[in-house]
């Protein structure tokens, strides 16, 4: 028999990740309809404390300064859900690379959240490609300690003695490996996107060209890894399985939505480089259902990442990463049973 009791870690890591998904959604529709400079100082937003701002001007505004003063705040919550998690983290007596992300995840919300405010106050599009670059790399962060604490509220039966380990196959060894490749390679597309989601109006035509063959090219080796991935997991455990054809089948609908932002962005392709392409006009969807399109192809993508975090571990990342309440018990706390 097992006891359970109340997973703090596990719950409040499952809230950040949830309220980051939000507020990734508001940062992409921010870039979307290019509203980062509806509100043109930080952290003040026109002269008022950021979380004083009237409610009836935020809400009943522009839709542009909804978008940016959203985003600002969601920001500010996950920065105090990343203090909370840290802080429940540290006193549960979880492993050490659990409290070492914990530590990751408040270091990155911290540094989004200064470059979003220099974004503001130098209008700079380079400081927003790396701002673009860091959410994600936080919501992947937020969604490894969420899996990892999945199972720290439970002290199991302790583990016989005499059992025996059983080394693992090369089958899961390729499913770990593959895992963590699908890992980096959707997180270098993600950063690929964001090169084309900030292009200045200057870029050369041959730089366009080769942005998009590279993201062409990201697109592939995603698809066949997460193919790949669906293949070896066939029969492997029911949570590597479930994951590996949940990710191949989103791959397949991020493909879909990136011809569709194409499109929506560009026009109808005529050769390597459109013949609608204009380097003075800016890249935005002119309709709702374009601005979902576009918006949902980069939401999905972050999506993908962190899916393919939670099948890296599953396949059997970080395999020490168990509470260290549980070591010095000898119990055996299995994460992803």
């Amino acid at each position: 028999m097992s006891t359970r009791r109340l997973n703090w870690p596990h719950l409040v890591a499952c809230l950040v990740v949830a309220v980051t998904a939000v507020l990734l959604c508001f940062g992409a529709l921010v870039t979307t309809y290019e509203a980062a400079m509806a509100v043109p100082d930080w952290p003040a937003t026109y002269g008022h404390n950021m979380f004083l701002f009237p409610l009836a001007d935020w809400l009943g505004g522009p839709w542009d300064l909804f978008l940016e003063h959203g985003h600002r705040l969601l920001g500010a919550v996950v920065g105090l859900l990343s203090l909370v998690l840290a802080a429940v983290v540290w006193r549960s007596g979880q492993s050490p690379a659990v409290r070492s992300l914990a530590v990751a995840a408040v270091l990155l919300v911290v540094v989004q959240g200064l470059l979003g405010g220099m974004r503001v106050r130098l209008d700079d599009k380079t400081i927003a490609k790396v701002h673009a670059c860091t959410g994600p790399l936080f919501f992947a962060v937020a969604t490894a300690i969420a899996t990892l604490t999945r199972r720290g509220g439970a002290v199991a039966s302790p583990a016989r003695r005499d059992a025996v380990p059983v080394p693992p196959r090369p089958r899961a060894f390729v499913a770990a490996v593959g895992a963590a490749a699908l890992v980096i390679a959707s997180y270098v597309q993600l950063v690929a996107g964001a090169q084309l989601r900030h292009l200045d109006a200057a870029l050369d035509p041959l730089t366009f060209r080769w942005l998009i063959g590279f993201h062409v090219a990201g697109a592939v080796v995603v698809a066949a890894v997460a193919g790949m991935l669906a293949w070896v997991n066939g029969a492997a455990a029911s949570a590597a399985r479930r994951w590996s054809w949940l990710l191949a089948g989103l791959v397949v609908c991020q493909i879909a939505l990136g011809c569709g932002a194409w499109v929506v962005s560009w026009g109808l392709p005529t050769g390597i480089l459109p013949e609608s392409w204009r380097f003075a006009e800016a890249i935005q969807a002119r309709s709702t259902s374009g601005a979902a399109v576009v918006t949902g192809h980069v939401v999905l993508g972050m999506l993908i990442l962190g899916g393919s975090v939670v099948l890296w571990l599953v396949s059997g990342g970080l395999r020490d990463a168990t509470p260290a309440v549980g070591r010095r018990t000898g119990a055996r706390n299995e994460v992803f049973a």
